[in-house]
């Protein structure tokens, strides 16, 4: 018996909404851990709360750490909002030609890493209502040097959970590798990882495996962070790191359908782009 869609849109942006404590609740741990060995001072997330112009149509909140000894940088937004999509954008969403109106919440994670040798991770899941609804998302990831065992060991994981949610890994990873390829450079942004959008059929099971990735996420990026948080780097690696970061921005403004879809939708301009790396 499938759940009803009022039901199906409470417990989707409740779920992000407690994901997006977590994440945070983690990431500080982790910072904190590290800050204390070096015997700094840990950064800790701030807090920004935004609403609409029309304060009925939602808002979000999202937190941000800055120039910590891990993270560069990190935001983590959720959001749950409604409104109308303007007309030049509904050719674009699914059912929105027919209902021009919508509900929409998510979470996306973008984290820009210290140490040159820790690659940029960015996570998203979502739920969006028009005449039709469905979840979409994935994650990826963006090294600024190359190792194949950290891109054997993304696949191997989101591969793995592909499978417990009977999710075609093979389908998502191509989906990834196309979405998110800089074309005015003719190049992949990083190694990829999953894509995917447009679940609409079996709420239950979509909703679960929404819900698994963003652990997965969470635990990946905690393995990653461990392996490599004490590899020593110099200028030269920060330099490589800041080129790549220059690509990063250029396909989120050029490319990312979030960044639109948020500037569509009267989104928080700190909030939409908090995705876009330091360049230092």
């Amino acid at each position: 018996m499938e759940i009803n869609l009022e039901i199906q849109k409470k417990l989707s942006s409740e779920w992000f909404l407690y994901l997006q404590s977590l994440i945070c609740k983690e990431f500080e741990q982790v910072e904190a851990e590290y800050a204390k060995k070096k015997k700094n001072r840990p950064r800790k997330f701030k807090k920004e709360v935004w609403n609409k112009n029309n304060y009925q149509e939602g808002g979000g909140q999202y937190f941000i750490l800055r120039d910590g000894q891990i993270f560069d940088q990190v935001g983590v937004n959720f959001s749950r909002v409604e409104g109308v999509f303007p007309k030049n954008f509904r050719s674009k969403i699914p059912g929105a030609v027919k209902k021009p109106s919508y509900w929409a919440s998510g979470i996306s994670v973008v984290a820009h890493m210290k140490n040159p040798k820790i690659p940029a991770i960015h996570f998203n899941t979502r739920f969006i209502v028009t005449s039709k609804s469905w979840f979409g998302g994935g994650m990826d990831v963006t090294p600024s040097f190359r190792d194949e065992k950290e891109k054997y060991f993304v696949h191997k994981k989101l591969r793995q959970l592909c499978k417990k949610n009977k999710k075609n890994f093979n389908i998502y990873k191509k989906w990834c590798d196309r979405y998110f390829f800089i074309k005015h450079r003719n190049e992949p942004r990083g190694i990829g990882g999953i894509f995917f959008d447009y679940l609409y059929k079996d709420w239950k099971s979509n909703f679960k495996f929404v819900r698994e990735l963003g652990l997965c996420f969470l635990s990946l990026s905690k393995e990653i962070i461990f392996k490599k948080k004490l590899l020593k780097w110099n200028k030269k690696h920060k330099y490589d790191q800041i080129l790549k970061r220059k690509k990063y921005v250029e396909f989120n403004l050029l490319y990312d359908r979030g960044t639109k879809f948020g500037l569509n939708t009267g989104g928080n301009i700190d909030a939409i782009f908090m995705s876009l790396p330091p360049l230092k």
